[in-house]
Formats: structure tokens, sequence, C-alpha cells
């Protein structure tokens, strides 16, 4: 039974999930990358994100990010290892998270006091995270945790992301979404990313989009509109409820007070965040 208040760690996951994203929505990184030679944003991502894993190929990139097409992956894994290694990108990858954070939260943010207290409890949320079944997770929990606050909390943030997303992937799977379903339906929502930008990101044609959302049709989920029905968004909210059932030790261990000052916390840097341009305008849209 939980002891938190209802959505509240739903609440603090989505506040420092900007943390760990902000990387990937930035030039830096890229621009790391392509100073060693891999030049492809595509190939840049995902040799960031699978980097932990170690020099894999592209059927374990394809089942552990679950949303880009496997012939997308395909293009640029497992070749990408041999232009950046793992270990290479991972030191890139730290280094990205660096320049971002000192850029879009300012240095006077994060030397501050605040910013070492989130860091702290970020990683003690983590300590209850599990392996089991989060190979994502599994793999970034092996990396050392950064000395600088600012690192350490780009760090817990990045396991609680992973720890989240696995369980989520866990979900989809068991609702008997493919890929472009679950995008699609989430996309219906209003809440996931526009279908230029998954169009242009994830490796899917304008057919396969169109073919994933009328086999929601069928499945009664989607409306001709792209609207969800009753019975998608009731999909919807029953997903994002099992997630946060598997999702919820990390911050149970925290406990409400922890939970809620991380939550504040994190809501104050991630606005900072927003505000000084760290994601894109067109990310996220119904259309």
């Amino acid at each position: 039974m939980t002891t938190l208040p209802e959505l509240a760690a739903r609440r603090c996951y989505s506040v420092i999930n900007p943390l760990h994203s902000a990387i990937y929505f930035s030039p830096d990184f890229g621009e790391e990358l392509a100073e060693l030679g891999l030049k492809d944003g595509a190939a840049a991502y995902f040799v960031g994100r699978a980097a932990p894993l170690g020099r894999v190929g592209a059927g374990t990139v394809t089942a552990t990010f679950f949303n880009f097409s496997h012939e997308l992956v395909a293009r640029h894994i497992p070749a990408a290892w041999d232009v950046v290694s793992p270990e290479v990108a991972l030191e890139a990858r730290l280094r990205a998270a660096d320049s971002v954070l000192r850029r879009v939260l300012g240095e006077e943010v994060i030397a501050s006091k605040e910013l070492a207290e989130a860091a702290e409890l970020a990683l003690r949320a983590t300590e209850a995270c599990s392996r089991l079944a989060r190979p994502l997770y599994a793999a970034h929990a092996d990396l050392p945790v950064p000395d600088a606050p600012h690192l350490a909390l780009w760090h817990a943030a990045t396991l609680l992301r992973e720890h989240r997303g696995d369980a989520h992937l866990m979900t989809l799977v068991g609702a008997g979404l493919d890929a472009v379903e679950a995008l699609a339906s989430h996309t219906a929502t209003g809440q996931g990313m526009s279908t230029k930008w998954i169009l242009r990101t994830r490796g899917y044609s304008a057919e396969e989009w169109e073919a994933g959302r009328q086999r929601l049709r069928d499945r009664g989920l989607l409306t001709a509109d792209n609207e969800l029905t009753e019975a998608g968004e009731r999909l919807r909210r029953d997903l994002e409820a099992e997630t946060d059932r598997l999702d919820a030790a990390p911050y149970e261990h925290l406990g409400a007070e922890g939970v809620s000052r991380l939550t504040e916390l994190a809501t104050a840097f991630s606005t900072t965040a927003r505000e000084n341009g760290a994601f894109p305008a067109d990310l996220r849209s119904k259309n």
C-alpha cells in the first residue's frame, strides 16, 4: 500500500526527467560526437543512450529503445561503434551534460545548495530501483556516480528515467501495442510527441504511421479523426497507472517528505531549463 499522496511519484518523475533528457534535445552531445567523427544525429542518439550496454547490435537497441524502427537503428548500429566506442561515448555524454546544464540552469544554480540537495534526494531514491527486467536501467546503474553535484543529479535523473522507461515498455507489450501504435495512441492524448517530430526522428514513413493508426481504429481505440475513444482513453490511463505501480519503489523509499521536496526543487530547475530553450518548440503537439 502506498505511503505517498496520489500521483506524487508520477509528478516527481515528470519534473526530474527533463533534467536527464535535455542533453538529447540540445546540440552539445551531437557536437561532441561530430568532433569524434560521428556526424549523424540519429547515430549520436543511439550511441549516447546505448553506450552503457556496451558494443551491442541493432537488435538490442531496437528492443530496449522500443519506439524506433529497426531499419533506422540498423542503419547506424553496430557500425557507429567503429567510429565512437561506448567508453568514449560515455565520456562525451558527461561532457555534454555538463555544458547543457550549465547553459540552461546557469552557474548560480549549478553552485547552489538547492541543486546539491536535489542530487542527494534523487540519488537516495535510486537506492530502491530494481535491475530485474530493466536492461537500460541496469546498464546505467553500473556506471559510477559523478562527483560534481549537477552531474550527480543528471546521473540520478537518468537512472530514474530508465527505470520508469523500462517499466513502461513492460506495460506496452502487455497491452499488445507495437511501437507505432504506442506512439500514435500517446500522441492522441495531447501529451506525446507531435506526428511531425515522430516521422522526422523515429524512422517511420507516413504510410507506416497511418497503418498504425488504422490498427488502433480497428481495436476501437481511435476515432476516424484520430481522437482517443473511451476505450483508448481508458487504455492510456491504465498504462500509466500500471507504470506507476511498477515504478513506485524509488519514491516510496524516498518517502512523502522527500518526494515533495525533490518535486519542488526539480520543478524549479526544469522550468528554468525550459525557459532557457532546453527543448524545441515543436516537440509536443496533438497534431
